[in-house]
């Protein structure tokens, strides 16, 4: 199944079947109406390849995930060289796997050898020239959906792209951040206790499930910060105050004055509860994004304050 865009305007992903020839095998016979012909309309990867070839059998699936995901706008077609010596003999073929990119009847790029899925990506994504497939397009509206404001509709969207694509790290990390964002934190714990330590890796997930420890800390610190200011104010020192000062602001939407409040923990005493508030800091740098203004001007604080 493949995303698109709805035509309704609604902006959300429907799905259709693709395009039956989006992955096929090719022989002498049909090579040329499969790829020389078929790369005036759409560019054709080529996938050179055999049973006893062990690279092969990593390189292909990666690859016909990317087509799938590409939703018809780049084909593939894979040749056993085995079974069509000539044509591997004619297209020159020294070494397996070899991936040659087909576009107006000509080979425009290639690679040999099995290649990490990020240098495959970027690979399709050149042949593309710029355009969205369509499972991106959906990500981005689920994205734009959840920065709107909309926790819950961008949660639908992340889920119905999951159904599509289980596991996609990107649709994943989202749709925790959005169960974080609706306030569903049981929700969005019971989400986060499916992931083995393996998805708990990936950078984006690793961010969102920062963003849900954080709510739960600020929930769990929920009260009036007029008490926490009290506390400290009775006592500079009081620095379970000023920490729970800090979850508490954090809890309330005040990113700023958390990070502000979590500096100040930082340069009255730094080792307190073993760096706590540091790596509190770092968890929020990472839940806001390496570019958001607030992490930018919190880093820049906490380096003046550890490097001073």
């Amino acid at each position: 199944m493949e995303f698109l865009l709805d035509p309704n305007g609604s902006g959300g992903p429907t799905s259709e079947a693709p395009p039956s020839d989006l992955i096929k095998d090719a022989t002498v016979e049909s090579f040329a109406a499969d790829v020389i012909e078929k790369s005036a309309e759409v560019p054709v990867i080529v996938d050179f390849w055999a049973p006893w070839c062990g690279p092969c059998k990593q390189l292909g699936p990666a690859l016909e995930k990317l087509v799938r995901q590409a939703g018809g706008l780049v084909r593939l077609v894979k040749v056993n060289i085995d079974e069509n010596q000539a044509l591997a003999a004619q297209m020159r073929i020294q070494s397996i796997p070899a991936v040659y990119a087909f576009s107006g009847g000509r080979p425009v790029d290639g690679f040999i050898g099995a290649q990490p899925e990020s240098q495959i990506k970027s690979f399709v994504d050149r042949l593309l020239g710029g355009a969205k497939p369509p499972l991106e397009i959906a990500l981005d509206t689920a994205r734009q959906t959840l920065e709107a404001g909309d926790p819950q509709a961008a949660a639908a969207l992340y889920s119905e792209i999951l159904n599509h694509e289980p596991g996609h790290a990107s649709a994943t990390a989202g749709l925790l951040r959005s169960l974080v964002a609706s306030g569903d934190l049981d929700g969005a714990k019971g989400f986060a206790d499916t992931f083995t330590a393996a998805v708990r890796a990936n950078v984006e997930i690793a961010a969102a499930l920062s963003a849900l420890e954080l709510a739960e800390a600020g929930e769990a610190s929920a009260g009036s910060t007029a008490d926490f200011r009290r506390r400290i104010e009775a006592d500079a020192n009081d620095h379970a105050a000023r920490f729970d000062l800090a979850m508490a602001l954090y809890g309330d939407g005040d990113n700023e004055g958390a990070i502000e409040t979590l500096l100040e923990l930082v340069r009255l005493d730094r080792t307190w509860n073993d760096e706590a508030a540091r790596k509190q800091l770092i968890k929020i740098f990472d839940t806001l994004g390496a570019t958001h203004p607030h992490t930018l001007a919190g880093r820049k604080g906490l380096s003046s304050i550890l490097f001073a």
